[in-house]
């Protein structure tokens, strides 16, 4: 059994991987332990595919998923954690964002007795501000508005201990954010900071579109803060109404002119159905949610393993 497990989502890496196989493994072998690395290839449309067959004919330490298409980066991490062996399991990017050092770091620190060993970047190199605006939004969103501690300005690369790992996958849901997953489960954790280099090739594939589904499956299925917001939305709706009706009886005991109801009408009505359908919208989040559980569909679908 390996000691370390390595997990590697893949999408469209066919220039990144070479490079991650040749920086990670003589770093690894300087620990003197077993180890292996577990790619996934997430529906790859280039030669990614051929790239990691090869890698893994060359060295039986390189073990490879390939989904059936693409199901994106939180499937990809599940299914590379399912298949991991090692008593400690570490998650990083293929791109080289994630630093192969701060690895080290971190399975130094859960040799001191942690379970899990957050990356917290200090800095990110090579992204846009809107993307570093809106992921700090994010956390400090979700720390608000659930009940979970999560550490801000912190990814997917981390360090698990077998453990975790099996308490994670104990979870039945289907819509995973790994990440809230990992500050629910417990355990003993800790933070590893670093400096985010940029992309050592390619482009990133994160799209507005995936960091938008990304924040819903780390909000809806972890915070019933959208269930109550349709009862504060309401009360704040009421007291606005009698302050009017208030308003209104003044201005008529003053006898002043101040167009009469009819003037409100329009913008009220709009300012009704708007929140009406606001709540309803949020109501039907939940609803294609328990509807997804329903269906019980697998999370992922493997094509083919090699080494595995």
């Amino acid at each position: 059994m390996p000691e370390y497990s390595l997990v590697i989502p893949a999408y469209n890496e066919e220039k990144s991987l070479p490079l991650f196989y040749e920086k990670v493994t003589p770093l690894m072998e300087t620990l003197g332990e077993d180890f292996e690395m577990i790619f996934v290839n997430d529906g790859s449309r280039d030669s990614t595919k051929e790239i990691l067959k090869a890698l893994a004919e060359k060295d039986k330490r390189v073990k490879v998923c390939n989904f059936s298409r693409n199901f994106g980066q939180q499937a990809a991490l599940l299914c590379g954690l399912t298949e991991s062996k090692g008593r400690a399991v570490i998650a990083m990017d293929a791109d080289l964002q994630d630093p192969p050092e701060v690895a080290m770091e971190m399975i130094a620190k859960w040799k001191e007795g942690f379970d899990v060993v957050h990356g917290k970047r200090r800095k990110r190199k090579g992204e846009t501000v809107f993307k570093k605006a809106t992921a700090s939004l994010f956390y400090r969103f979700m720390r608000k508005i659930t009940s979970l501690d999560m550490p801000v300005d912190v990814g997917d690369f981390k360090l698990y201990d077998r453990k975790v790992v099996d308490a994670i996958l104990s979870m039945g849901e289907h819509d995973r954010l790994l990440r809230a997953q990992t500050t629910w489960v417990g355990f003993r954790q800790t933070i590893v900071e670093f400096d985010r280099p940029e992309r050592v090739a390619g482009e990133t594939h994160y799209t507005l579109k995936k960091m938008v589904k990304l924040a819903e499956s780390g909000v809806f299925p972890n915070s019933s803060y959208p269930l109550t917001l349709p009862i504060k939305l309401g009360g704040a709706l009421c007291g606005l109404s009698l302050l009017t009706y208030i308003v209104f009886i003044v201005l008529a005991c003053c006898k002043v002119a101040f167009g009469g109801l009819t003037a409100w009408l329009f913008p009220s009505l709009g300012l009704a159905a708007g929140l009406i359908l606001c709540c309803h919208g949020l109501s039907n989040v939940y609803l294609s949610m328990v509807y997804s559980e329903v269906q019980n569909r697998p999370k992922y679908i493997v094509a083919d393993k090699i080494n595995l």
